[in-house]
């Protein structure tokens, strides 16, 4: 199925999504190396970030866990970052603001019939490839949380080079309309970020969606954690501060950060 692709229309996203209480600027730039280094960079700079959210159509060195590299086709993904104002939420809760942006994506994709799913921490999985990542930063100057999405809507394995990707159009949603997206993932998310913000952390609401929406929970995983060191075990849950539990040998351990791979029930 082929998608018409074409550019988005920066004013028209602004006269959406602005007038809220999380976002304040929309930006639409054709082309840079990565939208999450361009919102550190302003920050490093000393201009405020707060609520920015910044568009790519070609993301050219975008980033993933552990620096990983990728570049994508031209108006084929949504790739923005968010600016989000912490508000004076404890540093220990930031970590559930990724795990929200994979709320919102997948409450923004199911409406079309995409049924998404949630792996821990940073992937939303469907169809059994992954149709976006998520890459949390710290703007440590202004306490801010960057927030950048990658979310595959007409983009193909073969143009990437990378096997297991999916896209809107490969899982049958006819024309996806990459600014209704755009407006309606920022709609979601930016109601998750105003109820965390008003609760001090992840609300009850946060914290039961997410647990509905994850394909990690109750699975046999494998967590490869910096270092070079491993756990292998049955995920569970996560805590209060977003970081996953894993039961392995009879303990229980915490991973706040890492690879996480699903085994099937023989793997070892």
């Amino acid at each position: 199925m082929t998608a018409v692709r074409a550019p988005l229309d920066e004013a028209a996203l602004r006269a959406d999504i602005l007038g809220g209480p999380v976002w304040r600027s929309v930006d639409v730039v054709d082309e840079t190396g990565s939208t999450n280094s361009d919102l550190v960079a302003r920050a490093n700079s000393g201009a405020p970030i707060a609520g920015a959210v910044l568009i790519a159509e070609h993301q050219t060195a975008g980033r993933g866990r552990q620096g990983r590299s990728w570049s994508a086709a031209k108006y084929a993904q949504i790739t923005m970052s968010m600016a989000i104002d912490t508000g004076g939420v404890p540093t220990d809760a930031w970590g559930w603001l990724p795990l929200a942006a994979g709320v919102a994506i997948v409450d923004t994709v199911r409406p079309l019939g995409v049924d998404a799913g949630l792996k821990w921490p940073n992937d939303v999985l469907a169809g059994g490839g992954k149709l976006a990542g998520i890459l949390a930063e710290v703007a440590a100057e202004q306490r801010a949380v960057v927030v950048g999405i990658g979310l595959n809507v007409s983009l193909t394995g073969d143009e990437v080079g990378v096997a297991g990707v999916t896209s809107l159009t490969d899982l049958g949603v006819a024309a996806p309309d990459r600014h209704q997206l755009v407006v309606a993932l920022l709609s979601e998310l930016g109601r998750r970020v105003d109820a965390w913000r008003r609760a001090g952390g992840a609300d009850a609401d946060l914290v039961a969606d997410y647990r509905a929406r994850s394909m990690t929970f109750g699975k046999p995983v494998r967590a490869i954690l910096p270092g070079d060191q491993e756990i292998v075990g049955i995920a569970r849950d996560v805590d209060d501060q977003g970081r996953l539990s894993i039961d392995s040998d009879g303990r229980t351990a915490t991973v706040a950060a890492g690879d996480i791979v699903h085994l099937r029930p023989t793997d070892g």
